[in-house]
């Protein structure tokens, strides 16, 4: 499967320093007419329309695509009140972009003006106050192929779609959600105090993420929050998936292991569980943090206490080995984000 392989290729980069560039193609001449609209050019060293991301998106209409080429940019970059409007990097190994004066590099959205069917792809976005990517108000915002240094942050906005982004190094979270709702889909996100966390009344789905190296856990939901969390690798995080306050979830094909606690829960969540792997996790399975136990409240059924058989867990290599136990259990293929090396 395409986002498996583009998935292995990013987290092998992201771990042992490997060169990646993300390949894109089809870019029309500078300013060139398409049927969606005109395609306009960044570029520092003048051979594009502008040589300022924020001017390019400025003059951009409804249905425009900026193309931005290689270079270090330096400079607070929002997007607000435009429709299907495009921003393409050269790549994420090619294209910087870092703030300057404000709490946050890039922002999409804006009180009281949002964006609706904004794509964004092939950057990297350095945090600037902590934040690389605040996300205000509006509906289908895409974000693909981006390294993001710092947290994530969505709040009031509908039909988000993240996918195959590197997301770390916060000091708070990878990705937080408030009163929205998304999906994410073939992301590594390392390195942040929590991976991803679930607030308010969101709604998110997590499909074939791998989450390692969390402060805490890898995933927090809280509140009202809804999250859907089907095929995700967890790995040397503080814990697992924690529900709190009136949280729903449901939580299937999963690998969760070397954490202090695999799926930790409130009395008060309603949480609903099938074909997870537990490995070399303190507890397994927790109620508010006291011993470990089960409730009748949530229900888990044919979960697997086995090793994994990753291929190379010290490297960062999470895929399965060809006898690893994991493969074809129940609905699933395989469980965990990656699948065997044969594929």
């Amino acid at each position: 499967m395409k986002f498996l392989s583009t998935t292995i290729i990013i987290l092998g980069c992201l771990l042992c320093g490997a060169s990646l560039v993300t390949a894109q193609e089809g870019f029309l001449p500078h300013g060139s007419e398409t049927p969606g609209g005109a395609t306009w050019v960044v570029a520092l060293d003048g051979t594009g329309q502008f040589i300022s991301i924020q001017e390019a998106i400025d003059q951009a209409h409804n249905g425009d695509t900026i193309f931005i080429k290689a270079g270090n940019y330096s400079e607070d970059v929002t997007v607000h009140s435009k429709e299907g409007l495009k921003i393409v990097g050269e790549g994420w190994k090619k294209v910087f972009i870092a703030g300057l004066n404000r709490v946050g590099t890039l922002h999409i959205g804006k009180w009281p003006y949002g964006a609706t069917d904004v794509e964004i792809s092939g950057m990297s976005i350095q945090q600037h106050g902590g934040l690389g990517i605040g996300i205000f108000n509006g509906a289908g915002v895409m974000l693909r192929d981006i390294h993001v240094n710092g947290l994530i942050f969505v709040q009031q906005v509908q039909r988000v779609r993240i996918e195959h982004c590197i997301v770390g190094g916060s000091e708070t979270t990878g990705m937080a959600f408030a009163d929205s709702d998304a999906i994410l889909v073939g992301n590594i996100i390392h390195d942040n105090d929590h991976g991803v966390s679930v607030g308010g009344t969101s709604k998110v789905e997590m499909k074939n993420n791998v989450i390692t190296r969390s402060l805490f856990e890898a995933i927090l939901v809280a509140d009202k929050g809804q999250a859907s969390i089907v095929q995700n690798t967890l790995v040397n995080n503080g814990g697992g998936v924690k529900f709190q306050d009136e949280s729903f979830g449901d939580i299937r094909g999963n690998i969760i292991s070397d954490s202090k606690v695999g799926v930790a829960y409130s009395s008060t969540a309603n949480v609903t569980r099938s074909y997870n792997a537990f490995h070399n996790n303190g507890a397994h399975d927790q109620i508010s943090e006291t011993a470990p136990t089960s409730s009748s409240g949530n229900s888990q059924h044919n979960a697997l206490y086995v090793s994994p058989h990753f291929v190379a867990p010290d490297r960062g290599d999470f895929r399965l080995q060809t006898d690893s136990p994991l493969l074809n259990v129940g609905e699933f293929p395989f469980l965990g984000a990656l699948g065997p090396i044969s594929q």
